[in-house]
């Protein structure tokens, strides 16, 4: 099988089961948070809350990126499927003309945040290896599926936005307007994981120091409230039409 045919079959194949990323990245994420030692942390108590802000942050703006992504798409692009590539329109203003694939750069940066939040860097850079050799091979096959459907207009627009690394020179505004419905309807799954993945990393850092789980009242409160407004959210989603809407994914 020539390279490029097993590089396309192979990005196929992951493509599939991107959606359990997030739970190599919990697996991975527990004998490196129970071995780090946090002593020079935890007796810092300002760098402490400086690392809990700065993962955050870097967590919020992959949930910016997204959410400006999916925001502003109709609903002939690809959305949540797994089974295969699926297209009938080509995303290619907005977000669209400054980086080919935001979704994955913002799915980057969501979980960078809470890998960062292990405090452990060789953690963070394996991460970002492993993260890159994963879904470059995804991208490729994206990619080939997406000239083969949209061909000379895929590569005129290709050859102008970069992959990853946002370039803003070509940017065109997107005609889409930005629908809150849309991030509401779809986004609310992985903001309860990120919110989880930093809980998951806090208790785990905890029985590590003190050599038992302690769930604090404030992570209770949080953790509840995530999973609350999930729920209430994929309700709306799946037995009314609040969230409904006609031209979107």
């Amino acid at each position: 099988m020539a390279l490029i045919h097993s590089f396309e079959k192979n990005g196929n194949f992951l493509f599939k089961y991107r959606g359990q990323i997030p739970v190599l990245l919990f697996l991975f994420s527990i004998p490196v948070v129970i071995s780090v030692d946090y002593t020079f942390l935890i007796s810092n108590p300002k760098l402490e809350w400086g690392l809990l802000f700065l993962c955050i942050v870097i967590s919020l703006l992959g949930q910016i990126i997204r959410a400006i992504a999916i925001g502003t798409s109709n609903k002939h692009t690809s959305g949540r499927n797994t089974k295969e590539q699926v297209a009938e329109a080509l995303n290619t203003k907005g977000i669209y003309s400054t980086v080919r694939h935001p979704l994955y750069l913002g799915n980057y940066f969501m979980w960078l945040g809470i890998v960062v939040y292990t405090f452990s860097i060789w953690f963070s850079v394996a991460f970002s290896l492993f993260f890159w050799l994963y879904y470059e091979r995804i991208m490729f096959a994206e990619e080939r599926f997406l000239e083969r459907k949209f061909g000379e207009d895929y590569l005129s627009w290709s050859l102008k936005v970069p992959p990853f690394i946002p370039s803003f020179k070509n940017y065109k505004k997107t005609d889409i307007p930005f629908s809150m419905k849309t991030i509401l309807r779809r986004e609310y799954s992985g903001i309860t994981a990120t919110i989880i993945g930093f809980l998951f990393v806090e208790t785990l850092r905890n029985w590590n120091i003190y050599g038992k789980f302690i769930f604090e009242t404030k992570h209770i409160v949080i953790l509840v409230l995530a999973l609350l407004i999930s729920l209430v959210l994929r309700s709306l989603k799946h037995y009314t039409k609040v969230l409904h809407e006609e031209d979107r994914s």
